[in-house]
């Protein structure tokens, strides 16, 4: 552990994009007290993939060293929609889903932060405010000021439009630390605006304004655009252990080493080969968040499949329906797999489904119960269920 405050702040911000104002989260380590230190999250998914992790894993290092994170959750903020990066306006969040996105979202969090010096807060506890409170809010800042921002800038240049409820944002997540007196917030590169904006609205309302690290943007297991669900290029923190082994033995040898400085705590060795330092990268992130027995048996399942492949011994079973004598396949492929009967249809035409090793395509959206029973259907790479008639 850090011995003095300057070891600590160099700790702390080694591998950020950031820390601004320069010198003040050492100013602020040199007072001797817990510091709090916030991140907001909006709920809009119920998952979280390796992407968050960048900044959870940051804010356990604060933890570690006897700090407390305030987590916020935005169920408030994501009925707005946070417009960073975006080119027009988000849809609009359906209040309910918000909550069981919250839930879940607050529970995978734990997988990485430690539960005891965690604070949770919704910032619908204090944004649920009167017209007079949120009159005063909008004061604190000014249209110039928030035109300032990339996407506004751009969007207001094309004559693309801007909603009031965006310009409100910013301000809204920046009274988030006013309401929990945050000392420190950490965000993605992308979240720059916001949080140094939120340091003018703390001292409008008398606040010592927080510093900010920023932490890098996790590229996706594509290797070029950021990680996100939308993309298809994430690897969820709770999704199989088998999955999240196969999904990043397919990131690109030359985006290992930023997965190892951001998600990895020993550096990447060297002396083995890429294929090696992708293993060990899959290998460790697996039990990171599924224990080493199931990242054993993930690597041993990817073998079966990829290096020998074969059909993995584990297949579950799957009983199916049949209406005289026939299985309509996309409603086979919903039911087994959980997909809509839409994706279903789709896999079929892009030759995704196989049966007993052979794909199938858009002629097989019938099939006879026979053909089926005692069948392997695959989908993808990695999902496998032996059919029987039931």
């Amino acid at each position: 552990m850090p011995d003095s405050p300057g070891e600590a702040a160099r700790f702390l911000t080694r591998n950020a994009v950031e820390a601004l104002p320069e010198g003040d989260l050492e100013k602020q380590l040199q007072q001797g007290r817990p510091l709090r230190v916030k991140l907001g999250v909006d709920p809009t998914t119920p998952d979280i993939h390796l992407g968050h992790t960048v900044v959870l894993r940051k804010l356990r290092e604060f933890q570690d060293l006897g700090h407390t994170v305030v987590l916020i959750v935005g169920d408030y903020t994501a009925r707005v929609g946070d417009p960073s990066g975006r080119s027009s306006a988000r849809p609009f969040a359906d209040p309910d889903e918000i909550d069981r996105n919250a839930v879940t979202y607050q529970e995978q969090a734990f997988k990485v932060l430690d539960r005891d010096r965690t604070e949770v807060r919704r910032n619908g506890e204090w944004l649920d405010m009167a017209m007079e409170d949120l009159f005063r809010l909008a004061r604190t800042s000014t249209v110039a000021q928030l035109l300032e921002r990339d996407d506004f800038a751009k969007r207001y240049g094309e004559g693309r439009p801007i909603t009031i409820l965006e310009l409100l944002y910013p301000l809204l997540q920046g009274y988030d630390s006013v309401a929990i007196r945050s000392d420190v917030e950490l965000g993605g590169t992308d979240q720059k605006f916001n949080v140094l904006l939120a340091r003018d609205i703390q001292q409008a309302y008398g606040v010592a304004p927080q510093s900010v690290l920023t932490m890098p943007i996790l590229p996706g297991i594509d290797g070029e655009q950021k990680m996100s669900k939308s993309l298809g290029n994430y690897v969820g923190v709770d999704e199989p252990p088998e999955e999240v082994f196969g999904k990043l033995m397919r990131v690109p040898d030359t985006t290992m080493p930023t997965y190892y400085d951001l998600l990895m705590d020993e550096p990447i060795d060297p002396g083995l080969s890429a294929r090696d330092q992708k293993r060990a990268l899959a290998r460790g992130l697996t039990a990171r968040f599924h224990g080493d027995r199931a990242a054993a048996d993930a690597e041993a399942r990817f073998d079966r499949l990829h290096v020998d492949h074969g059909v993995p011994d584990d297949v579950e079973e799957h009983a199916f329906a049949a209406e005289n004598g026939t299985v309509h396949m996309p409603a086979l492929l919903a039911d087994a797999f959980g997909l809509s009967r839409s994706e279903g249809r789709r896999l079929l035409a892009q030759a995704g489904v196989r049966l007993d090793g052979e794909p199938l395509d858009e002629s097989a959206i019938d099939l006879p119960a026979e053909r089926l029973d005692g069948a392997v259907l695959q989908v993808g790479r990695r999902r496998f269920k032996r059919l029987r008639s039931g």
